[in-house]
């Protein structure tokens, strides 16, 4: 429990990190930020998709990860992993 208390913690400041990668993809748009006490609330919910999306060497490196994401690789092409997510889920993406 206190690992996943910590996690979330460090979940929310990744969230933040997450608006710079993210813009990298959409442009400029305006992309929503979560507090970790939303992003708490939305683990485990079936409708929800947590995503890792740290380079491989920063991921293997690091003793932090939320529980239940899913790491896709940001150096694929996005749309290629990106569609078998399904279009009425919410996407929560991090990278740090």
């Amino acid at each position: 429990m206190a690992k996943r208390r910590l996690a979330i913690s460090i979940a929310g400041t990744l969230i933040f990190v997450l608006i710079g990668c993210l813009q990298q993809w959409v442009g400029n748009a305006e992309v929503p930020r979560l507090t970790k006490e939303e992003l708490k609330r939305m683990l485990g919910d079936q409708n929800t998709f947590i995503i890792d999306v740290r380079l491989a060497d920063e991921w293997k490196k690091s003793e932090w990860r939320i529980q239940g994401a899913v790491r896709e690789d940001p150096e694929k092409d996005f749309k290629n992993w990106a569609s078998k997510y399904l279009k009425d889920k919410t996407l929560v993406f991090y990278c740090a």
